[in-house]
């Protein structure tokens, strides 16, 4: 009996509690097949390459069984996971009772999955250490997803190594330009001028530090606890002539004491925070920050009809376990109130939901030009992490799963000096000229 057939009960099952669902062909390692549920020749593959990719699912069955599977490469697709990933929706709600998990296990001792014991976990696996939040912790989460590579993210990201949310004059455009055009939109929103003191937390490879001063003038200090970040950055602000202007420390925002700063920005960063932790995140800022100062506060949101349906905060998620450990989406709301809370006034909020999916597409096209190189040097676990991650995070900010936010924040007891007329906040349609 072929693999296909042992399994074809268990697949019925699956489309029995979701029906019409599962537009999609299983392909087995014997080379055995079943077809979509709608019968279409054409529809996408999903490839389990041994036995051992039902195994990940029979001793973890769900995402995290799943992920497990795919990250260690005994799943895969016929090469358009977009087309698979699409699906994803339909199966929403479906859930294994006993009898189905029974079934599971059934047809893996048949497809010889259970032989040999658990499998291997993945190495890239995040694995916890510490109090949720801490320092210790919240270091060990960000080595985990930023110190993967240097060369790596370069592929990925491109010459500008600006690792948020691009600004797109069109679709059609660079991501390196949008990029630019989103380090002076910032600097723009802020208010930048001449030898202000400027800080960025979170501040990656330096690229907006290095911006800021290099356009603006001022003098800047970026933060990060990222020890492969940081190297970076530092020679990249040696290679742009700024080391008289912008400073790189290792150091967490808890643990700053040198203020007050003029403006501060945190970009792509307060993801990392913690809903519980989001009043003294913006607290810490405040007091960092002069009276009449301005703090731009750049992260990723969850949208409100897709709240109860993500869980975005579970540790049983594909997300959680490779991609951003400890990682938390709020409400924009829940943002803005927390700001409030902390005696932050807020200024002025842009949604740039659309600008990250076309962000998203960019860096998954990097990786496919580069996917060789990318496996040489950060392996073909990393690669098929960050592969799946960014495909499935342009989706979701396509469909309005998730959006980016860039909010504006006054800090009171002072002159903000912001302008009447919005627009005057914004950079030309065109990037910077240097």
């Amino acid at each position: 009996m072929s693999a296909a057939d042992t399994a074809a009960p268990l697949v019925a099952r699956v489309d029995e509690l979701a029906p019409g669902a599962r537009t999609i062909r299983i392909r087995f390692w014997d080379g055995s097949e079943l077809p979509s549920a709608d019968g279409d020749p054409d529809a996408p593959a999903v490839i389990l390459r041994s036995p051992r990719a039902l195994s990940h699912v029979a001793w973890r069955p769900g995402e995290i069984g799943v992920a497990r599977a795919w990250v260690s490469g005994e799943v895969d697709s016929d090469g358009d996971i977009e087309r698979i990933l699409t699906l994803r929706t339909r199966f929403e709600g479906l859930h294994f009772g006993s009898a189905e998990l029974a079934l599971l296990a059934r047809t893996a001792r048949r497809l010889g999955a259970l032989r040999g014991g658990k499998p291997p976990i993945p190495e890239t696996e995040f694995r916890k250490d510490g109090r949720l939040h801490s320092l210790v912790r919240d270091r060990s989460a960000i080595s985990h997803h930023y110190d993967v590579s240097n060369e790596f993210y370069g592929l990925v990201l491109g010459p500008s190594m600006v690792y948020s949310c691009a600004y797109f004059a069109d679709p059609s455009e660079s991501v390196d330009v949008a990029q630019e055009r989103k380090l002076e939109l910032i600097c723009r929103k802020l208010r930048l001028t001449e030898d202000e003191r400027f800080l960025d937390i979170g501040c990656g490879w330096g690229s907006l530090v290095i911006h800021a001063a290099r356009e603006h003038g001022v003098r800047a200090v970026g933060v990060t606890i990222s020890e492969a970040q940081a190297e970076l950055a530092r020679a990249r602000v040696r290679g742009a002539g700024l080391a008289d202007r912008v400073e790189i420390r290792v150091a967490d925002y808890r643990e700053l004491t040198d203020g007050p700063y003029d403006k501060v920005a945190s970009v792509g960063m307060y993801e990392h925070v913690g809903r519980g932790e989001l009043v003294a995140y913006f607290a810490s800022v405040k007091a960092l920050v002069r009276p009449g100062g301005l703090f731009l506060n750049h992260g990723i949101a969850r949208i409100a009809p897709h709240v109860k349906r993500r869980p975005w905060a579970s540790d049983a998620t594909f997300l959680s376990r490779y991609v951003f450990p400890d990682g938390e989406l709020s409400l924009l709301g829940t943002a803005i109130e927390a700001a409030e809370r902390a005696g932050l006034e807020t200024r002025d909020d842009e949604s740039l939901r659309e600008h990250y999916a076309l962000t998203l597409r960019a860096w998954v096209a990097n990786l496919a030009a580069h996917r060789e190189q990318a496996v040489a040097i950060a392996g073909s676990e990393r690669e098929r992490i960050w592969r799946l991650y960014m495909t499935g995070a342009a989706l979701a900010f396509e469909a309005g799963e998730i959006g980016v936010h860039q909010t504006v924040f006054a800090i009171p007891g002072g002159r903000h000096g912001l302008p009447l007329v919005r627009k005057g906040l914004l950079p030309h349609a065109s990037a910077p000229s240097h």
